[in-house]
């Protein structure tokens, strides 16, 4: 039986030290695992939940003290990265932080060692909630979030962990709270707290996203994350708040990895029995409806940006 289009509950975090899930990863190493964190008011803790919601080990990062942690993301080298990036001011922080440590091999609560990046934007202090590292590469990406224009940083090749690591702009994309690199590296799913964007990450090109149309996004109380699912074929997306759901959508013609489409999962095997992939011109009506929903959409995004602030500034 194909798979269904739609987005289905995977999991609920009960764990009831985690209650700002801002952040979230799928384990290479244990399957059906995800990392998370809290964004703030929390120590410097990293979770590992299983597919039942279950916390199965938690990590402190020895001598860390985040300030606002608002990403994780797995590397090519079995490495996480813990991206302390949130700056709800604009600007109030002359530099941020990405802290990498090594992904356990056994799942137990321990205290690890990280190495922490300096990082700043070559055009000054920004807000921002996303941190992808690159699967292949190995390169990391930071997305701003700004209510009227957001930005994509590269980073430099490699890390370095003495001096400033500058990142800088290579694209513009709309207001970010999280974004994830599919497995093989070819597609990138950008989400807000209520939509999420696929595109064709094209590296050595001069303009490095192609965008691929809207995805799924189930509604969240305030969606803050997002990871790809090992095999490429879906999308998972999390939320803040106590008891909170993560959403399993899966993905469909060219918003699959070009490793998944090559294996021969096209559109017409990942869409319902007896359905088609979209048209063009269903699309296109997709996306305006998804405009109109936006407009309306912004204002509470609106909200929950003001509730965050004013939660910071207390």
């Amino acid at each position: 039986m194909a798979e269904s289009s739609l987005p289905q509950q995977e999991f609920t975090i009960g764990d009831p030290r985690i209650t700002e899930s801002s952040g979230l990863a799928a384990s290479t190493a244990h399957p059906g695992v995800y990392w998370t964190h809290n964004d703030s008011g929390d120590g410097p803790y990293v979770y590992a939940v299983d597919a039942h919601g279950r916390t199965v080990a938690r990590i402190t990062l020895r001598g860390v003290e985040l300030r606002d942690a608002e990403a994780i993301s797995l590397g090519p080298d079995g490495q996480l990265y813990l991206a302390d990036i949130g700056d709800n001011l604009d600007g109030s922080w002359s530099e941020v932080w990405i802290y990498r440590f090594a992904e356990p091999e056994q799942l137990e609560d321990r205290t690890v060692d990280a190495v922490r990046y300096r990082v700043r934007y070559e055009d000054g202090p920004r807000n921002a909630e996303a941190l992808m590292v690159h699967p292949r590469t190995g390169r990391a990406y930071i997305a701003s979030k700004h209510e009227r224009s957001g930005h994509l940083y590269q980073g430099p090749e490699e890390l370095s962990p003495t001096g400033i690591n500058t990142f800088r702009r290579i694209a513009d994309v709309p207001w970010v709270t999280d974004g994830a690199f599919s497995p093989d590296g070819t597609r990138l799913v950008l989400r807000g707290y209520f939509w999420a964007n696929s595109y064709r990450w094209r590296d050595a090109s001069a303009d490095p996203i192609e965008p691929l149309g809207s995805v799924g996004v189930p509604f969240q109380r305030q969606g803050e994350s997002v990871t790809f699912a090992t095999d490429g074929r879906s999308v998972l997306f999390g939320s803040e708040g106590k008891d909170s759901a993560v959403w399993r959508v899966p993905l469909q013609g060219d918003q699959l990895p070009d490793t998944v489409a090559e294996s021969g999962s096209s559109a017409a095997s990942a869409a319902p029995s007896g359905s088609a992939a979209p048209s063009g011109q269903g699309r296109t009506a997709a996306a305006g409806a998804s405009r109109v929903l936006g407009l309306g959409l912004f204002v509470l995004a609106a909200a929950l940006m003001m509730r965050k602030r004013r939660r910071r500034a207390g």
